[in-house]
């Protein structure tokens, strides 16, 4: 653990002469828009629809009691995945800082210091299990699993981040569980649910292996031992765009088994987009901006995956 010194050198920044719209507000205001601006708002809004498309296979007719239960389900998940996220910033922050992409996006560049950020992280966590408790006990214990893996992932004392193999293994059982957090809020976890999440499984471990290849350099730089690190960039990249392969022929084959509407056999589609659009990254030398580009693609892909997967569910 880093030491407490440490911790507190992130020092707020003085406000500019001038500044004086920061300085009406009251306190309060001014510390919960402080803390509020270290949450990655995009990558907590895009991991919202794995549960969501979980809850649409278990939650059958709807009703008033089952619109609150999704409203809760919502709130649960927003504040859960940006503890996620925080806890993973509050402990990268040392090799954050070495990152020209990401100095200026850092919490400490944005006037928080350590301390700050890690009362932020516990808060979350503790309001999004609050929540949870308010739906059932098997979401709660789920949650409770999806932040145990975040702490292995991200925490100082164990982080598996630097673990090759281990660390995509974490990113599938969470891909799988956080499917299931949205399942099990209207129904018993069952064979279904189960197939169904590990397509969100390779999902998730495809995309972590590409982030990986992404963030190659700063990871080296900074002795993370990485995927990417340990078997090279090109090995991790291949690596990924094989499980996304598999993800798309996996769901295929659960429309043809009508685990899923049969519909979405319509994913094979787009499997020669996606390895064009890779084979695009590889031409251009796996450079960062080449792999953003690759990962707003797929990102889309998937989005359209689900918009479709729900409206089918909804209609069935």
């Amino acid at each position: 653990m880093r030491s407490d010194a440490n911790r507190e050198r992130y020092s707020r920044p003085k406000a500019p002469p001038g500044d004086t719209a920061g300085q009406r507000r009251p306190r309060a205001i001014q510390l919960l828009c402080r803390w509020l601006s270290s949450i990655r708002f995009d990558e907590v809004a895009a991991l919202q629809a794995t549960p969501t498309i979980g809850a649409a296979f278990s939650i059958g007719a709807l009703s008033a009691g089952h619109v609150l239960t999704a409203a809760i389900l919502i709130g649960g998940n927003l504040c859960l995945m940006a503890h996620v996220f925080v806890l993973n910033d509050w402990s990268g922050i040392d090799g954050d800082l070495k990152d020209p992409d990401r100095a200026n996006r850092t919490f400490a560049a944005k006037g928080l210091t350590r301390t700050e950020v890690g009362y932020l992280a516990g808060s979350l966590l503790a309001i999004s299990l609050l929540l949870f408790v308010l739906i059932n006990s098997r979401v709660l214990i789920v949650a409770v699993t999806i932040a145990g893996l975040s702490a292995l992932y991200s925490s100082p004392t164990v982080h598996l981040k630097g673990a090759p193999l281990f660390n995509s293994a974490l990113h599938f059982v969470g891909g799988c569980v956080h499917f299931l957090l949205g399942y099990a809020a209207f129904g018993a976890i069952n064979a279904q649910g189960l197939i169904v999440s590990c397509f969100f499984g390779l999902v998730f471990t495809a995309g972590h292996f590409t982030h990986e290849t992404r963030d190659y350099d700063v990871d080296l730089l900074n002795g993370i031992r990485t995927n990417a690190v340990a078997f090279g960039k090109a090995r991790s990249f291949i690596a990924g765009l094989v499980l996304f392969i598999s993800a798309y022929a996996f769901m295929v084959a659960l429309a043809a088994l009508r685990f899923v509407p049969f519909f979405l056999v319509f994913a094979a589609a787009f499997i020669p987009v996606h390895l064009s659009a890779s084979s695009r990254a590889m031409r251009a030398g796996l450079t960062s901006e080449s792999l953003r580009r690759l990962q707003q693609c797929y990102r889309a892909i998937f989005a359209i995956i689900g918009i479709v997967m729900i409206a089918m569910i909804a209609l069935s």
